[in-house]
C-alpha cells in the first residue's frame, strides 16, 4: 500500500541536529554536486544514527555486531576472519574483537578448517541465528518506517539512480577500502554512541552483496 505523506513513527521524529547535519555547511555558491553529496551524507548519518540507537535500546547491542552477524547469516557454512574483514571493510583486529565478544556470549563459534591448521571459520550458533533473526526483522521495520515518506515508485527510482552513482564512483575511485579512522569513530560518538566499537564497521544488512 502506498503511504505517500504518511507520518513516520517516533523513530524519525526529529531532523538531524544542525551541529551534526552536513548540509549546514552548504552556501548558496556551492556547486550542485557538493550539495548532493552533503544531502546523501545527511540521510545516511540520520538513518544510521537511528538504527544504532534502536539496536542499543532494544537489544543492548551495536551496529558492528549486527553487521558481522548479518554476514554470517548469509553464509551458514561460515566465513574466515579475513573474508569477514573484507566484507565489512574493517581491519582484522576489529573483526577479532567483535568475534571474541560474540563467542563469549554463545552467539557465534569458531570451527577449524580441514587442511588448514592456521585458519578457522566463524559461524552463527543456533542461539545466534535466533537472536539475529529477531533483530533483523525489527531492523527491516525501522528502515521501512524511515523511508515511508516516499512512494514505492519514488523509492524504485531513487534506488536505480543510486545504483548508477555507485557504479560511476567505483569506476573513478576503485572499490572501497577498510575504513577505521579517528574521524569515523568521532562521528559515531557525535551521533550519541556510547560504545567506541560502534564506529568499527560500515552498515550492512542481510541483503548486502560482496
Amino acid at each position: 500500500m502506498e503511504r505517500k505523506g504518511a507520518p513516520t513513527s517516533a523513530l524519525a521524529d526529529s531532523a538531524t541536529p544542525a551541529a551534526t547535519d552536513p548540509e549546514s555547511r552548504v552556501h548558496d555558491d556551492h556547486h550542485e554536486t557538493l550539495r548532493l553529496w552533503l544531502r546523501l551524507l545527511t540521510c545516511t548519518m540520520t538513518i544510521e544514527g537511528r538504527v544504532r540507537a534502536r539496536l542499543r535500546e532494544r537489544f543492548a547491542t551495536t551496529l558492528p555486531r549486527f553487521d558481522l552477524m548479518a554476514q554470517l547469516e548469509r553464509h551458514p557454512k561460515g566465513l574466515k576472519m579475513g573474508e569477514l574483514s573484507r566484507r565489512l571493510m574493517v581491519t582484522g583486529g576489529s573483526v577479532t574483537g567483535i568475534t571474541d565478544q560474540l563467542v563469549a556470549e554463545g552467539l557465534v563459534r569458531r570451527e577449524p578448517i580441514a587442511g588448514d591448521r592456521r585458519a578457522y571459520a566463524v559461524r552463527l550458533t543456533p542461539k545466534g541465528k535466533r537472536a539475529f533473526d529477531t533483530m533483523a526483522a525489527e531492523h527491516e521495520r525501522w528502515v521501512e518506517d524511515l523511508l515511508s515518506g516516499l512512494t514505492r515508485a519514488e523509492r524504485a527510482r531513487l534506488y536505480t539512480l543510486l545504483g548508477r552513482l555507485k557504479t560511476t564512483i567505483h569506476e573513478r575511485a576503485g572499490p572501497p577500502q577498510a575504513r577505521i579512522t579517528p574521524s569515523r569513530r568521532e562521528g559515531a560518538q557525535r551521533q550519541g554512541s556510547t560504545d567506541p566499537r560502534d564506529a568499527n564497521t560500515a552498515p550492512a544488512t542481510r541483503e548486502q552483496t560482496a
